[in-house]
C-alpha cells in the first residue's frame, strides 16, 4: 500500500472513532448547562425536562381511581411568610396572599381538593375564606383551575387567567371550568389593599401561562417571590413549541434580573423542595435565616434549567431531522 494513502486512511479511521465533542453535539452542551444550573435544588426539573423520553410518543395513562383517596393528596396548611400561606396539596401547590383588604389565592387545585385544602386550610390557619377576593390561575390545566368554580360560585371570588388560556380552556376535558372573568395581559398588576402582584404572560406550558412577582414580608424584612407559571413539556414536541417555551423562560429571567427577587415559589411543591423548607420553618428560631429566602440566583437557576432543557430538546429534534 502506498504510504501516503495508508496514512490518510488511518486519519479517517481515527476521526470516525473519535467521540463527538459538545461543539458537534449542541444537545450535550445544553444538557451540561442545565445540569449545572439544577445543582441539588432542581434535579427533579432536570430529570423531567431534559429526558430524551420527552420526544417519544406518549401512550395512554394507566387508569386510576378518580378522585384519588385523600391520603394521596391531603397536606396540612402552613404559614410561610407573614402574608403568605401554603394551602396546597401534596403534589399541587396553592398559596394564599393576605392583604389589608382581603386574600388573593394563587392557583385553585382540583375540584375535589379545593374545599379541604384551600377553604378549610385557611380556617385552620385562623383566616376567613370569605375574605378571598381574587384567584390567579397560573395556567389552564385542571389541577390548577378545576377548583376555581367553587371559589367563584360560593365565595364570589374573581378569577384571573391569561387571555389565551381562557380560549384554551374550552378544549380541556375537565368539566369543572370557571366562567370567563378577568383576562390577564402581559405586565398587568393586580392591587388589593397594600399588595400588588405583577403578572407576565409566559406561553409555552399553555398558550396563556402566567408567571408573577409577589411581595412578601417576614417580620420587618421585605422580600420578593417569583413563580414560573408552568414547568413541564406537556405540549406536542415541535420545534416551534420548544422555542416558545425557551423564549418565555428567557423573558422571565430578564424580569427576575431586573427585580430584587430572593424567594422561589412554584406551583408543584416538589419542584422547589417546598415541604422540606416548611419542615425547617417549624423549628426556626427568630435569629435563623428564612429557608425560603434563597436569593435571585436560585430563581435564575430554575429558569436556566427550563430554558436549557428546552434548547436541548430542540437540538435533539434538529439532529433527528437530518
Amino acid at each position: 500500500m502506498n504510504r501516503k494513502l495508508y496514512c490518510a486512511c488511518m486519519v479517517v479511521g481515527l476521526l470516525a472513532a473519535a467521540p463527538r465533542t459538545d461543539a458537534q453535539d449542541p444537545a450535550a452542551t445544553h444538557l451540561a448547562a442545565a445540569r449545572a444550573a439544577a445543582g441539588q435544588d432542581y434535579t427533579r426539573m432536570f430529570d423531567n425536562l431534559c429526558a430524551a423520553s420527552v420526544l417519544e410518543p406518549r401512550g395512554p395513562r394507566p387508569a386510576r381511581p378518580y378522585p384519588p383517596p385523600a391520603s394521596e393528596w391531603d397536606a396540612e396548611p402552613h404559614k410561610v411568610f407573614d402574608n403568605l400561606y401554603y394551602v396546597g396539596s401534596q403534589t399541587v401547590a396553592a398559596w394564599a396572599v393576605t392583604t389589608s383588604e382581603g386574600i388573593i389565592i394563587l392557583d385553585a387545585l382540583y375540584e375535589y381538593s379545593v374545599e379541604e385544602e384551600i377553604v378549610n386550610g385557611l380556617r385552620k390557619l385562623g383566616l376567613d375564606p370569605a375574605d378571598i377576593r381574587y384567584v390567579i390561575v397560573s395556567h389552564a390545566h385542571g389541577d390548577h383551575y378545576a377548583g376555581a368554580p367553587y371559589l367563584q360560585d360560593r365565595l364570589n371570588a374573581r378569577i384571573l387567567m391569561g387571555g389565551p388560556d381562557w380560549d384554551y380552556l374550552a378544549d380541556q376535558r375537565n368539566p369543572n371550568k370557571p366562567r370567563r372573568d378577568i383576562a390577564v395581559t402581559d405586565g398587568q398588576e393586580l392591587t388589593l389593599g397594600d399588595t400588588t402582584i405583577t403578572m407576565y404572560l409566559t406561553p409555552g406550558h399553555t398558550p396563556g401561562t402566567i408567571s408573577y412577582l409577589v411581595p412578601l414580608r417576614d417580620g420587618r424584612g421585605e422580600h420578593l417571590g417569583a413563580m414560573w407559571g408552568g414547568t413541564s413539556f406537556n405540549f406536542t414536541p415541535t420545534a416551534e413549541n420548544f422555542r416558545i417555551y425557551a423564549n418565555s423562560a428567557q423573558k422571565f429571567a430578564d424580569v427576575v434580573r431586573n427585580n430584587p427577587v430572593d424567594v422561589v415559589l412554584t406551583n408543584h411543591p416538589q419542584n422547589s423542595r417546598v415541604f422540606p423548607k416548611i419542615a425547617m420553618l417549624r423549628g426556626r428560631q427568630d435569629y435563623e435565616p428564612h429557608p425560603f429566602v434563597v436569593g435571585r440566583e436560585s430563581q435564575l437557576n430554575l429558569l436556566a434549567v427550563a430554558n436549557e432543557c428546552a434548547q436541548a430538546q430542540l437540538a435533539r429534534l434538529a439532529a433527528g431531522s437530518r
